[in-house]
């Protein structure tokens, strides 16, 4: 775990996966910023490493939180094809997305990523598809640790409060430090709102905000949203 990254709850996480790049990503990085600063929601915004640089240096990082999808845990010298640590660091991302759906990682390697960006100043946010999962990444200290079961990822059909509250239990039972996010089939700024309700740290969105004919606008209904149920949450 990265000892000093800071980032504010709620926060949210948009993840555009290949679907948004170049002009494109730049526009919607910085609606986001806008909208982050309106609602005094972070986001998080994980990215391709070819789009890093150029994002990183045209939002304000304080409250748009740039990470890369993914990060190998190789050293500085060979490795052709390989996402170097160092080399994101020095990109301006501040943080890794690690074990995502669509690319797995073994529990060993996602120990040794962990080790990698922690010593290079890069905070962790790893995914687990089971409880089980989840148990044994909380073990390594990510930083934020993100509970989406596959089979409902991209389906509109978001996890329910049981799981919601399983995975918190897990996670604070092992390290309290971890900032848990169980998520998976978001789509609506309800579903949001029903997640960070739960107890959360965060919501997030990929899919249905990347093909969304007006992508910004769903965002500002999400992020609306976390705001709205972390306000109802802690005034209790």
């Amino acid at each position: 775990m990265l000892k000093n990254y800071k980032i504010s709850e709620p926060f949210f996480e948009y993840g555009p996966k290949c679907y948004m790049y170049g002009e494109t990503l730049l526009k919607m990085a910085k609606g986001l910023e806008k909208l982050a600063k309106k609602y005094k929601v972070d986001v998080v915004l994980d990215i391709p490493d070819t789009e890093i640089y150029n994002i990183a240096h045209n939002v304000d990082t304080k409250s748009v939180h740039v990470y890369s999808q993914h990060m190998d845990s190789l050293e500085v010298g060979r490795g052709m094809g390989r996402t170097l640590p160092e080399a994101l660091k020095a990109a301006g991302a501040v943080g890794v997305m690690l074990n995502h759906a669509e690319h797995k990682l073994s529990i060993e390697e996602i120990e040794k990523a962990i080790k990698r960006a922690d010593s290079v100043g890069l905070a962790t946010m790893v995914c687990a598809d089971s409880i089980e999962e989840v148990k044994a990444i909380a073990k390594l200290a990510p930083n934020i640790l993100v509970a989406e079961p596959t089979e409902l990822i991209g389906t509109g059909k978001p996890v329910d409060k049981a799981y919601v509250d399983d995975v918190i239990r897990v996670i604070k039972e092992i390290n309290p430090d971890i900032k848990p996010f169980p998520s998976a089939g978001i789509s609506k700024g309800e579903d949001c709102y029903n997640i960070i309700k739960a107890g959360s740290s965060a919501s997030g969105c990929s899919s249905a905000i990347a093909k969304a004919k007006e992508p910004l606008k769903l965002a500002e209904e999400m992020i609306a949203a976390v705001r709205h149920a972390y306000d109802e949450r802690v005034a209790k």
